[in-house]
């Protein structure tokens, strides 16, 4: 696909859509990117609209060649929410004859028994939200708009706080204190740098053979998370402590307020056992493959240490 002048729309501005503009324009593409507020520090376009507006969505993706779906949507406001964005993406890209790159997540997979994930294996959802996501996945790839899926573990990297590797543990490491971790933490678990979100879903975006199926992006899974969190000491020079939380609550703790922590508790299972994605498929295909994560986690540190007392916001 060439790059000359094609508008490029991502949807949300949390860190895998500002990440995400940021690769689309060092691409040399043009770039929109849309959330309600109409505000974004990025150097494209920005402009507001209600994804749930059919009509604004037809108007906003009227001139686009690739739509991206990076919207993030509340856990508790998942089974109202979800169909609604869902069919404004599909209205968007139908009106508009653009291609729809969506990003999506692991939970329709459901609990593996540490089994490698790949593309191919079974909806085994336990959780309410697993099954949810399950059902939206089956209806993009079952419409009739050209779309592709991209699944990512959790997410860690600059810009990137709401996370279970993000600011419950770089804030914390920085100042010495112990950090937040979930569950059995000397089991593998997988990680998606943000920096290869953004290079995945800019790929997928532009070439013909991503569609009709889902990807799972390049992905870390070859460390406990004890061994990232000590990675990140070395880093320090100093030894993590760790406040864990070693089973799903419906209490605040930690940094995580107890709405949260009830929605996520059906989810919880992913801290419990072997968490491990396999993206052959990507690099096979397409050449991606995940940052080494010493490497990653420098850039993350260094963001992170950037901060200043001002609130950032995602």
């Amino acid at each position: 696909m060439s790059t000359t002048q094609q508008l490029h729309v991502v949807f949300g501005t949390g860190p895998a859509g500002l990440t995400l503009v940021d690769e689309l324009v060092s691409r040399g593409h043009r770039v929109r990117a849309v959330n309600r507020s109409g505000q974004a520090p990025v150097s494209a376009e920005v402009v507001a609209a209600d994804i749930t507006d059919l009509d604004a969505m037809r108007s906003v993706c009227a001139d686009a060649t690739v739509i991206y779906n990076c919207a993030h949507a509340p856990y508790e406001l998942w089974d109202d929410l979800l169909p609604k964005l869902q069919a404004g993406f599909l209205a968007g890209a139908k009106s508009s004859g653009a291609r729809l790159v969506v990003t999506d997540t692991l939970y329709m997979y459901g609990p593996t028994g540490g089994a490698p994930m790949t593309e191919e294996t079974p909806h085994r959802a336990t959780s309410h939200k697993g099954r949810l996501r399950s059902e939206i996945a089956d209806r993009y790839l079952s419409s009739d708009v050209p779309v592709t899926l991209a699944r990512a573990a959790d997410f860690y990297g600059p810009r990137v706080i709401n996370s279970a590797l993000g600011g419950a543990v770089f804030f914390p490491a920085l100042q010495g204190a112990p950090v937040y971790a979930l569950g059995d933490i000397d089991q593998p678990h997988a990680y998606s740098y943000i920096g290869d979100v953004a290079r995945a879903l800019a790929t997928l975006g532009e070439r013909d053979e991503a569609l009709g199926r889902v990807w799972h992006v390049p992905t870390t899974s070859d460390h406990t998370t004890r061994q990232v969190h000590d990675l990140i000491g070395q880093r320090l020079g100093a030894q993590i402590r760790h406040d864990v939380l070693p089973a799903a609550t419906d209490q605040a703790w930690g940094p995580f307020d107890a709405v949260f922590m009830r929605e996520y508790a059906e989810l919880f299972y992913q801290y419990l056992e072997p968490q491990i994605v396999d993206c052959q498929a990507i690099a096979d295909t397409f050449g991606l493959r995940a940052t080494p994560i010493t490497d990653a986690l420098d850039v993350t540190l260094e963001w992170y240490r950037s901060l200043t007392a001002a609130p950032v916001s995602e």
